[in-house]
Formats: structure tokens, C-alpha cells, sequence
């Protein structure tokens, strides 16, 4: 008997393997800490990261949205430099049109809903406020209302407690448009190269890697394409289909700012489940400004549409490439948005469906190598 395996606690709990797990746990707590106390090293590459990280997912995302029509370009025979050059010049048309013909209305929309935004609420709070004041919770609402009336005096503190953090959030916005700014200016050459050299990059990577493994790495990067692919094509594709339902059931109830509500839906509809949450909000208080018999009308046309789009459009169009149950969307969600905000909320599908990709080979490689009973026909499927 190995002298690791002589004691029975060890022997139960693995012998040899109980060891080696202890001690990779051990050089990982030793990394972290280490890390930890010299995190400042890597302050210029964060700082890096930061600043091409928006450019580089914008070019991303328009590179799967434009690589079809380059491929079916070079299908004609159109030579693929030229095909870059026509859809770049197409694309640049389309927003030019958006731009001279939508953008300005959708503008005055935004201008006067922002002006009307505030008697909006005022409306909605008396509403509510006369409601509650005749319901039967009458008594709790009038206890409630004096504690939330105290708390309302004691705001004029909080900003003052808080007014020093103005400069700071002055400052994040002028980083923001900033990043923004540049992220517009460079995303056309990077889009450039993606759209020349992009069906490269894999190959190139691969290359890195030992001749051994390389057909699994080339498995993962084909999955990863795959995912990508599939969840970017359709969900613009899918948002679309949203918005301009959206828009025309607006028109058909009177729904004022209609325009723009459909714009608003058809931009959060990227986030799956909380997105037409969002999208409705302020739908909703509108309609319920107009009247009840308004906010049924709303009720309905978004019924319709969510009924559409989920048994409908989103099969059809995107199927279920991803494979991810909806709890664990919605987990990833809080969780990404808890973590990094807005833009963790907008990439956290992709990014747990990439994530998800590399783990699955990840098993799949330890299971072939180490589990010699695995049999050829039975072995885990990788999409």
C-alpha cells in the first residue's frame, strides 16, 4: 500500500487524488492572493481593454450581421474586397436614410415625451395615491404615506450628503461619450479587416497550437462561430420583427409616441425575458394616463406580440441553438448585470453560450482521455 493511502481517512476520501485536489487548490489560492497584492501590474492592460473592448464587440456584431452578404457576394464571383466595398457602401446608405428620415421624428418623439414625461408620473401617483386612499388597505396606505413623508424631508440631506459625488459622475459620462466616440470612429476599420481576414483568424490561432490537439481546438472555434452566429443573425432579426409589430398595434390602438415606444421595445427585446418588462414601462404609464380602457388595449396588443414572437419568430427564426433553459437565463442575467451593468445584462447570453461551448469540450476531452469505458457510440455530443 502507498505510504499517502496507509490511514483510512485519506483511503475514504480518495487517497492520492484527495492530495493532488488539495494541493491545485492550494497554487490557485497562492495565484489569487498574489494577484490580488499586485493587481496595480495590470492597471495599463484593464485600462486597454476597456478602451477596445466596445469598438471591438460593436465590429463583432456587424461582422456576423454582414458576413452572408459578403459570402453570397463571392458566391456571384464578386471578388471578396469588392463585396466589402459594395455592402460597406450600402450600409452606410441605409443609416444615412435612417438618419435623415427617422432619426429627426424619433428625436421630436423623445423631446416631447422627456417635456411630458413628469406630469406623466404626477398623474399615475394621484391615481394611485385616490385609489389606495378608497381601497380597504386605507389605513395601512395612511401609516405608510407618513413614514414616506418623513423620508421625503429628509432628501434635501441626502443630495447634500451626496453632492460630491456630481464631479465623479460628470466625470464617468465625459469617459463614456468618449469611449462611444471612439468606438464610432474606429469601428470602420476594424470592420474592415474583420470582414477581409476574419474567416483567417481561426486557422492562424490554430496554428499556435500543438498538432495534436489541434482538431479539438478547431472544434471549439467552430462551435463558438456557430453560437455566435446563430444568437447575433436572429436576435436582430427577431428585435426587428418585435419593434414593427410593436409599432403597428401602437397605431392601431392610438397609442401616443407609438414610434418610439416600438424603437424602445425593439431595443431592450436583446435582453430575453427582462427586456419586454422594460419595453413596457412606459407604455404602460402612459396608458394609464390616457385611460383604463387604453391600458386593456395595451395589454392585449402586447399579449399578441409576445405570443408571436415566442411561438412563432423565435423558433423559426433562431430555434434553440443555444440549448439554455430559461431559470438559467434569467440567473446569468442578474447575475452578469449585478457584476458589469447595462453591458453585462446585453452580453451575457453570448458570453455564457461561449463559456458553455469551451466547458462542454473541456469534458468532453477529460472524459475520452481519462474514462477508458466510454464507448465510441455513447460518447458526449458536442454542439
Amino acid at each position: 500500500m502507498n505510504r499517502w493511502d496507509s490511514t483510512p481517512v485519506i483511503r475514504f476520501f480518495g487517497g492520492r487524488k484527495l492530495l493532488f485536489i488539495l494541493g491545485v487548490l492550494l497554487l490557485i489560492g497562492l495565484n489569487i492572493l498574489v494577484f490580488s497584492s499586485v493587481g496595480f501590474i495590470f492597471d495599463p492592460f484593464l485600462v486597454f481593454i476597456k478602451t477596445v473592448a466596445l469598438p471591438l464587440i460593436l465590429s463583432v456584431v456587424v461582422y456576423y450581421l454582414l458576413r452572408p452578404i459578403i459570402n453570397l457576394l463571392e458566391s456571384w464571383r464578386i471578388k471578396r474586397i469588392w463585396g466589402i466595398l459594395i455592402t460597406l457602401l450600402a450600409l452606410v446608405g441605409i443609416i444615412t436614410m435612417l438618419v435623415v428620415l427617422i432619426i429627426p421624428f424619433l428625436e421630436k418623439q423623445l423631446i416631447s415625451l422627456a417635456e411630458e414625461l413628469p406630469r406623466y408620473l404626477q398623474d399615475l401617483i394621484n391615481t394611485i395615491d385616490e385609489w389606495l386612499r378608497n381601497s380597504i388597505f386605507s389605513a395601512y396606505y395612511t401609516n405608510l404615506f407618513e413614514d414616506v413623508d418623513g423620508m421625503i424631508k429628509q432628501i434635501p440631506d441626502y443630495i447634500s450628503s451626496y453632492a460630491s459625488e456630481t464631479v465623479e459622475g460628470i466625470t464617468n459620462i465625459i469617459s463614456t461619450v468618449t469611449n462611444v466616440v471612439v468606438a464610432l470612429v474606429t469601428l470602420p476599420f476594424i470592420l474592415f479587416y474583420l470582414l477581409k481576414d476574419g474567416h483567417r483568424l481561426p486557422s492562424f490561432i490554430i496554428r499556435m497550437f500543438p498538432p495534436k490537439v489541434r482538431p479539438e481546438v478547431s472544434s471549439v472555434f467552430k462551435g463558438i462561430d456557430h453560437q455566435l452566429s446563430a444568437y447575433i443573425q436572429g436576435q436582430i432579426i427577431v428585435s426587428f420583427c418585435i419593434g414593427l409589430m410593436m409599432y403597428i398595434g401602437f397605431l392601431i390602438i392610438g397609442l401616443e409616441y407609438a414610434l418610439l415606444l416600438a424603437a424602445i421595445a425593439s431595443v431592450t427585446s436583446v435582453v430575453p425575458y427582462l427586456g419586454p418588462v422594460i419595453a413596457i414601462t412606459p407604455a404602460l404609464i402612459i396608458s394609464i394616463v390616457t385611460s383604463p380602457f387604453m391600458v386593456v388595449k395595451l395589454v392585449f396588443v402586447w399579449t399578441i406580440v409576445q405570443l408571436l414572437e415566442g411561438k412563432f419568430i423565435s423558433p423559426q427564426i433562431m430555434g434553440k441553438s443555444l440549448h439554455i433553459h430559461p431559470v438559467t437565463i434569467i440567473f446569468v442575467l442578474l447575475t452578469a448585470g449585478h457584476l458589469f451593468g447595462i453591458v453585462g445584462i446585453i452580453l451575457a447570453i453570448p458570453g455564457y453560450a461561449i463559456l458553455k461551448v469551451v466547458v462542454s469540450h473541456l469534458y468532453y476531452w477529460f472524459q475520452k482521455r481519462y474514462n477508458r469505458f466510454v464507448e465510441e457510440e455513447n460518447q458526449y455530443k458536442i454542439q
